[in-house]
């Protein structure tokens, strides 16, 4: 597998909009890393303002965002539905980048998650109606257990998403662009508006 030419530092960090910039990493992104080029860590913060961090995938971007999908009876559900708002991060090894971005999070249409929600593998289909995410198991048996339960219940037809299972989009109002350089002197680049969707992009130069 070959890795990508990385950008020249005057290309990446003279770039306009991020998620063109976004889009031009993610694509070297899915050519040189061996496993979840789309894995990002998630960011939320509980009841008491600590922080809970895991990784989930990127399963969508479009003008608007970047979308992922979960139980929302999970941690990150219910702490999504007290402060809708989060960070994310994208570390590609291989190709020595980093993507962090963050802004306030809404809950994608009906339409949207049932149409992602027919394009998964039938057991993971399974699995989003079988698993009480987040919450104690008492063993491996009764998660065995309601994945039986579940697979005969639906032996026949197509699986319906389940009504605690959606997709969530993070509406960036800031999103930072990192690659590495030797001896630590790394090109650093940062894109802000004042509001999702509002506001003209501006781009600033940091010190790595």
């Amino acid at each position: 597998m070959e890795t990508p030419e990385p950008l020249t530092s005057g290309e990446f960090t003279e770039s306009a909009e991020p998620f063109e910039l976004f889009e031009t990493w993610f694509k070297d992104a899915k050519a040189s890393e061996p496993n979840d080029p789309n894995a990002m860590a998630l960011a939320t913060v509980d009841a008491d303002g600590l922080p809970d961090v895991r990784m989930v995938l990127l399963n969508g971007r479009d003008a608007h965002g970047f979308i992922f999908y979960t139980n929302t009876q999970s941690a990150k559900g219910l702490e999504l539905a007290a402060v809708p708002k989060a960070s994310a991060v994208f570390h590609w090894k291989s190709l020595r980048r980093q993507i962090r971005l963050r802004g306030p999070v809404e809950r994608v249409s009906d339409v949207e998650a049932d149409a992602y929600f027919a394009t998964r593998p039938r057991l993971s289909q399974i699995g989003a109606w079988a698993s009480q995410q987040s919450r104690p198991l008492e063993g491996r048996f009764a998660l065995e257990a309601a994945v039986a339960k579940v697979t005969a219940q639906y032996a026949l037809g197509s699986v319906p998403r389940p009504p605690h299972w959606t997709g969530f989009r993070i509406r960036p109002v800031q999103i930072e662009f990192w690659h590495d350089r030797p001896f630590r002197l790394h090109d650093r680049i940062v894109f802000r508006r004042p509001l999702p969707d509002g506001g003209e992009w501006t781009r600033t130069r940091l010190y790595p």
